[in-house]
Formats: C-alpha cells, sequence, structure tokens
C-alpha cells in the first residue's frame, strides 16, 4: 500500500514536471534546432532522477548508446522505456501512433523532433504514410525508433513482429539496433502501482545492412526477446514457456 501511495505522487508530480517543462521550452524549442530534443532529455533524466529517489526505481543503460543515423528496433513494455532511451539519444524520432498528437505537450514535441505518426488501423495506408513521410524527413538526422510489436507488451505476454521493421531497414539501407528491456517488470503498461528496482535498457549489436526482410525480421525477434527473457529472468521474473 505504501508503495502504491507512493508511486501515485511520483506519477502525478511526473506528469506537472511534464507541464511545467513544456511551458519553459517551447519558446528555446522554436528558437533554437535542438532546443525540443533538449527539453526532452531534461524531462527523461529528470523522471529517471525522481523515479530513484521516490519509489526506489532505478534505471540502467546497457550497450553502446547509438549516435548519428540508425534505426532503433526496441522491445516496449512501458512508457519508462521511452524515458530511459530519450534520456541519453542525442536525436531520437519514432514512428508513432497518431492519436498521440493530440496528447498535450507530448504531441507537440514528438511532432518537433521529427516523429512520424501513422494510423495503425489502416495497416497497407499505414505503410505508406510511414515511408512518405520518412522520405520527407530526410533532411532531419537522427535515430529513428520503431517498435516491432506496434504496442507496448506486458511482461510474459506474446505478440507477433510486424513487417514495420523489415520495411524500413530495407528501405533505408542501414544498420538496425534492436533493443532489449526489463523495465515492464517495475514499470507497468497501464496502472498507477509500480515497484522497486532495477529497469533496464540494454542497446545490443547492431544487425547490419543488406539482409533479405524476412530473415532480418526472425534474426531481430529472436535477439530482442531471448535477451529481454534474460533481463527480466536476472530480476526474478520468469517468462512463461
Amino acid at each position: 500500500m505504501i508503495q502504491w501511495l507512493r508511486s501515485l505522487v511520483f506519477t502525478t508530480q511526473m506528469y506537472l514536471v511534464m507541464a511545467i517543462l513544456g511551458l519553459w521550452y517551447i519558446p528555446i524549442a522554436l528558437r533554437h534546432e535542438d532546443g525540443a530534443h533538449r527539453g526532452i532529455r531534461t524531462y527523461c533524466r529528470y523522471v529517471r532522477w525522481s523515479a530513484r529517489w521516490m519509489i526506489n526505481l532505478d534505471s540502467e543503460i546497457r550497450g553502446d548508446i547509438p549516435q548519428g543515423e540508425v534505426l532503433i528496433a526496441a522491445k516496449h513494455q512501458s512508457f519508462f522505456d521511452i524515458i530511459i532511451m530519450c534520456s541519453v539519444l542525442e536525436a531520437p524520432k519514432f514512428i508513432m501512433k497518431k492519436e498521440l498528437i493530440r496528447a498535450p505537450f507530448l504531441g507537440w514535441f514528438a511532432l518537433k523532433i521529427g516523429c512520424i505518426p501513422v494510423d495503425r488501423g489502416k495497416k497497407g495506408e499505414a505503410v505508406k504514410q510511414m515511408l512518405r513521410a520518412l522520405d520527407e524527413n530526410r533532411g532531419r538526422p537522427g535515430q529513428l525508433i520503431i517498435y516491432p510489436q506496434g504496442t507496448r507488451v506486458a511482461p510474459g505476454r506474446q505478440l507477433p513482429y510486424k513487417v514495420g521493421p523489415s520495411i524500413l531497414y530495407t528501405h533505408l539501407d542501414r544498420a538496425c539496433i534492436p533493443v532489449a528491456v526489463n523495465v515492464g517488470v517495475f514499470w507497468p503498461r497501464i496502472g498507477i502501482g509500480k515497484k522497486q528496482g532495477l529497469a533496464v535498457v540494454e542497446f545490443l549489436d547492431p544487425i547490419a545492412p543488406g539482409m533479405e526482410g524476412k530473415a532480418f525480421l526472425a534474426e531481430l525477434e529472436e535477439r530482442v526477446e531471448s535477451r529481454s527473457t534474460e533481463l527480466m529472468a536476472e530480476v526474478g521474473f520468469q517468462v512463461p514457456a
């Protein structure tokens, strides 16, 4: 009960600070090219710091932090894995569901840094939207992040990998960095309660460009899922067979 109440206080102040920093950084983002990224990094580092002392949830980055123009395909379990990645990446931009555009502050800053909204309900059209927007964004360097399963997935739940990452991998002809996480063990995809522990986001070795699409997707899934299972096992969560 005490941990839940601490989680409630933490979550409340987290969104309050989002509004405060959002208002502070809007004029900075309008004046400076990297202003939006600076605001996002500041907020994400604050959330990691406040989680450490308010709810005893520490966080750790493992592996080499991607630099420059790369494709990142990440396991997505909760909002906290986004927070951790954006606290260290220089210029992240996401393939995101278009509904997030309407989210206060989050939607404006997402568009400002070059995130690409797609309509997940229209699969064929979503792919066309994604590629068209990507070509229009070619002049905006950064780390393009996509979630292969298309949504947050709770620990222990299985969802298939979608074709989006393989389409981007082939279209961009660049290396792909897989990302494994255990974050959902501590920070659930929905709900207030958060657990104490060590949340880990790990950047794995790159998958070099040039693989055939299906082979790439199979390699990506094997790497991300097996390492995420290991990270969750490290903190005592066993994924059902």
